[in-house]
């Protein structure tokens, strides 16, 4: 919207309070600071989602893979010549074969249900989840040939365990004697503790050789399922589709949306229903800037009259007053931006001191899943955000602008 010299400064003059005027003023700080609060909201909300939903699926994704070749009855025969196929397949950037079985562990006294893992020694070293989240002791440790496991630091804590000592894992589904089936019991040393951020993994996970998890759970030289990853989670059911006829009657494909189902469903919907409540507090906010502009031309009426006598025309009132309701808006709009950008910055020091004064623990991750609050903002949804803000404060100018422009010098000025 291109102003005139004299329409900037009549819209720079509306803009500043006038003797008398200083509660329309107010009305209009408080519609800035309404809409700042509104954009930072929904900016700040909507990038939390979207960080939720991002660090779940990559460290779900990162241990889990974006799809399992599962056998029947928890074994997967010739699971040499399937990982062949499935590395063979257009599309797949990775195949692990994998021994996965909720088991028992104990440690002086204490016990914990716990998912033992299998991988091989190589696949543990490159997975990308694990990397860098050692807290103690060093993955590399872990040999084909010796009895030693990585456990998550939850589970760690709760057993009381470091590394260099032991524990005794329990397979329920021992031998079968005479005397009935003897649990197979078998003690490993803790050769690195991990975190991975995933509440779940962190107080469950215990990762150990294949070869060792064969051994454990009495599978010989079988496996447990086959954790593939592709070049596009979104369709990984059209990428592995050439693989089915190939593990036919051996074994099926679960996909990372059928194994989440629930969990990121749920995340979609939320993430909605905030955009959608949030985004009527900025709504709301909008309709201070109606009522303040309101004010403004109820107030201007005289001055509006001796504009229009002058040469003034509608359009140019018009003008004025939709840009006195954009400028409050893009204002709110650029603060807004300015709280969201800075709320999110220190996100986990506000948590922290919110958790302080009030004494509660807001941030439990056995509640959240992730033991810190996650951010990832999107710039075309802040786009979005600023648009949608700005077309409020648009839609908010039109009528008291149109009010201004229809205002006739000769009614108001008759008995001047």
């Amino acid at each position: 919207m291109i102003l005139s010299r004299y329409e900037r400064m009549v819209t720079r003059r509306y803009l500043l309070p006038n003797k008398g005027e200083g509660f329309i003023f107010l009305v209009a700080s408080i519609s800035l600071v309404a809409v700042a609060l509104g954009v930072a909201a929904l900016i700040i909300v909507m990038s939390v989602m979207n960080g939720f939903r991002a660090e779940l699926f990559d460290k779900i994704v990162g241990l889990n893979g974006h799809a399992v070749v599962q056998g029947y009855g928890g074994r997967l025969q010739d699971w040499r010549q399937v990982l062949k196929d499935v590395r063979e397949t257009p599309g797949v950037t990775g195949a692990t074969a994998l021994i996965e079985q909720p088991l028992l562990t104990t440690y002086e006294g204490r016990v914990e249900a716990i998912l033992a893992r299998g991988m091989s020694v190589q696949d543990i070293r490159n997975n990308e989840t694990l990397n860098g989240k050692t807290v103690a002791g060093d993955l590399g440790a872990l040999r084909a040939d010796e009895d030693k496991v990585a456990i998550g630091s939850r589970l760690a804590q709760n057993l009381g365990v470091q590394v260099g000592q032991s524990i005794t894992i329990i397979n329920p589904s021992g031998r079968t004697t005479p005397f009935g089936t003897v649990p197979r019991e078998i003690s490993y040393e803790v050769a690195a503790i991990f975190e991975v951020g995933v509440y779940d993994y962190d107080k469950a996970f215990v990762i150990m050789p294949i070869e060792r998890a064969q051994i454990l759970m009495l599978l010989g030289d079988e496996v447990g399922m086959i954790e593939i990853k592709t070049n596009d989670p979104d369709k990984v059911n059209e990428i592995l589709r050439p693989l089915l006829p190939k593990i036919e009657n051996k074994a099926m494909i679960v996909d990372w949306k059928s194994m989440n189902a629930s969990l990121f469903e749920a995340l979609a919907v939320e993430r909605v229903a905030m955009f959608v409540v949030l985004s009527i507090i900025v709504l709301v906010a909008v309709f201070n800037i109606l009522s303040s502009l309101i004010m403004l031309v109820r107030a201007k009426t005289r001055d509006i009259a001796i504009l229009r006598t002058m040469g003034a025309s509608r359009k140019s009132l018009l003008r004025i007053f939709m840009m006195v309701g954009l400028l409050i808006g893009s204002a709110g709009i650029v603060l807004g931006l300015i709280l969201g950008a800075i709320f999110l910055y220190f996100r986990q020091s506000v948590v922290n001191f919110v958790q302080f004064v009030t004494g509660q623990n807001l941030w439990d991750p056995s509640i959240r899943f992730l033991t810190e609050l996650p951010s990832r903002t999107d710039p075309m949804e802040v786009l979005a955000i600023c648009g949608l803000a700005l077309l409020f404060s648009f839609l908010a100018t039109l009528y008291p602008a149109l009010k201004a422009a229809s205002t006739d010098p000769v009614q108001v000025l008759r008995y001047e």
